[in-house]
C-alpha cells in the first residue's frame, strides 16, 4: 500500500512519547531533590518548580504532536471501523484534547498540591475527567475490537493499556507515600503510549483493509 501524508502524521504518536520520556526523565535534573520515587510527575511542571522551564522545552512536542496524530486517526477511520471502535477512538481523542488544553490551563501552583487553591483543585478535576475518558475509551475499543479478528490486535493493546493505568491508579492508593512515584507513572505513560500505539497502527494503514461492521 501506497502511503500517504495521513499515514506519516501516525508517526507524530511515536514523536510525543520521545518527547514526554524526555521530559519526564531529564527534568528532575533541573528539580534539586525530586525524588521520583516519591513524588507525582505533575510536580514536575508545576509552577513553582525550579524544572518548570525544562519541563516545557523537553515536552514541547508531546502535546501538539500528540493532538495531531489522534486527530489524524480519527479522521482515517469515519466510516471504516465498526461504530464501538470509532466511538472508542474519538473518546481518546477528547481525552487528549481534555489533558493537553486542562493541564496547560490549571498546572499545579505547587508542587504536590501544597497549597490547595482553586488551580490546584482544577487541576484534580482535570485529572479526574482525564481518567474517566481514558478507562471509558479504551473499554469502548475492547467491546468494538474483540467483535472482529482483523481488529483483535487493537483491542490487545487497549487492553494492556487499561491494564497498566488500573496498575498504576491501585499502586499509587496502597503504596507507601516514599513509593507513590513509582506506581503513578504506569497511569501517566498508559496513555501516552496508546496514543503511539495508534499512530503506528494509521503509518501502517490497517484501517483500509478493514470494512465497515
Amino acid at each position: 500500500m501506497k502511503k500517504t501524508l495521513i499515514n506519516y502524521l501516525g508517526l507524530l504518536g511515536i514523536i510525543s512519547l520521545l518527547s514526554y520520556t524526555a521530559a519526564v526523565v531529564f527534568s528532575p535534573l533541573a528539580y534539586p531533590g525530586y525524588n521520583w520515587m516519591a513524588q507525582a510527575v505533575s510536580d514536575l511542571s508545576a509552577d513553582n518548580a525550579p524544572s518548570n522551564r525544562l519541563w516545557h522545552q523537553l515536552a514541547s512536542l508531546y502535546g501538539v504532536c500528540g493532538l495531531v496524530c489522534v486527530m489524524s486517526v480519527c479522521v482515517f477511520v469515519q466510516d471504516t471501523l465498526n461504530r464501538p471502535l470509532r466511538i472508542g477512538i474519538y473518546l481518546f481523542a477528547a481525552m487528549n484534547w481534555v489533558s493537553v488544553v486542562g493541564y496547560t490551563v490549571f498546572p499545579l501552583s505547587e508542587g504536590g498540591m501544597a497549597g490547595a487553591s482553586f488551580q490546584d483543585s482544577m487541576h484534580l478535576a482535570v485529572t479526574a475527567l482525564v481518567v474517566a475518558l481514558s478507562i471509558a475509551s479504551l473499554v469502548v475499543i475492547m467491546v468494538g475490537g474483540y467483535r472482529r479478528r482483523a481488529c483483535r490486535s487493537l483491542a490487545g493493546w487497549a487492553t494492556l493499556a487499561l491494564l497498566v493505568m488500573m496498575i498504576g491508579a491501585v499502586g499509587a492508593q496502597v503504596a507507601p507515600k516514599a513509593y507513590f512515584g513509582i506506581p503513578e507513572r504506569f497511569s501517566v505513560f498508559a496513555a501516552t503510549g496508546f496514543n503511539a500505539v495508534l499512530g503506528v497502527y494509521l503509518f501502517n494503514g490497517f484501517m483500509q483493509k478493514i470494512t465497515r461492521i
